[in-house]
């Protein structure tokens, strides 16, 4: 069987990680980038997910969806800023809605006509696209609607044989997460405190948790909050 995975923001991090994991399960793997994927033997389209893709980009894609008998499309990128309710810029805002929102409903436009039945799109989420915490306002804010974009695609999509679900990791060791937190050992060993495991997620934990939605359509719709328990204070 021919499988296709298209991954966004594979350069690194969750993205990295799935493109390897389910290059192992016999994928053909896509990255979607601005940088290239280090992972071996993965194709790299280079792009900024504010803009449009480039007319040669979209036909690589539509054709290697047409040529294939199952495709995986996860939207992994992201971007995380700090931000407030008192000094929320709007271009920071809007940057955010079209990274980690728009970017994934134009992509699922363009696709979805070349998508066979039994593919599925995953989106990764966050923990905080149920909840909150302060000074992170606009990422919040656009995690919350990657899950109503979920779940509004997984709706329309009712009879296509194509299936939907939302990952949504705790707080995972990533570069995002570092850069975040200015590399601050301290915050990090803070943050992971406030686990039941008392530590931070590994990558490839949740590329394992995206490969299970991929695997099982029985999730249709679903929100998967992937976060090891979160201590409630």
């Amino acid at each position: 069987m021919s499988k296709l995975a298209i991954i966004t923001g594979a350069s690194t991090g969750i993205g990295a990680a799935t493109a390897a994991r389910l290059q192992r399960a016999g994928f053909s793997v896509i990255s979607i980038a601005r940088r290239d994927c280090e992972v071996e033997h993965v194709v790299s389209i280079n792009a900024d997910l504010t803009q449009p893709l480039q007319n040669d980009a979209q036909k690589q894609l539509i054709d290697a969806c047409v040529n294939s008998e199952q495709v995986a499309l996860v939207h992994c990128a992201g971007w995380l800023t700090s931000d407030t309710a008192q000094t929320v810029a709007a271009d920071a805002l809007q940057h955010a809605l079209q990274v980690n929102v728009q970017a994934p409903a134009m992509l699922n436009g363009l696709l979805l006509p070349h998508l066979p039945a039994g593919s599925g799109i995953i989106f990764v989420s966050s923990t905080l696209g149920s909840k909150a915490v302060p000074g992170a306002l606009s990422y919040v804010t656009s995690k919350h609607a990657v899950d109503g974009l979920m779940r509004a695609t997984c709706q329309d999509l009712a009879g296509s044989g194509v299936h939907t679900a939302c990952v949504s990791p705790g707080f995972t060791d990533t570069q995002m997460l570092r850069n975040h937190v200015g590399h601050d050992q301290q915050i990090l060993d803070s943050i992971a405190s406030g686990v039941t495991f008392n530590r931070l997620i590994d990558p490839d934990e949740i590329a394992a948790t995206i490969a299970f939605c991929i695997a099982n359509p029985v999730i249709n719709g679903s929100v998967i909050h992937a976060n090891l328990g979160q201590i409630e204070r």
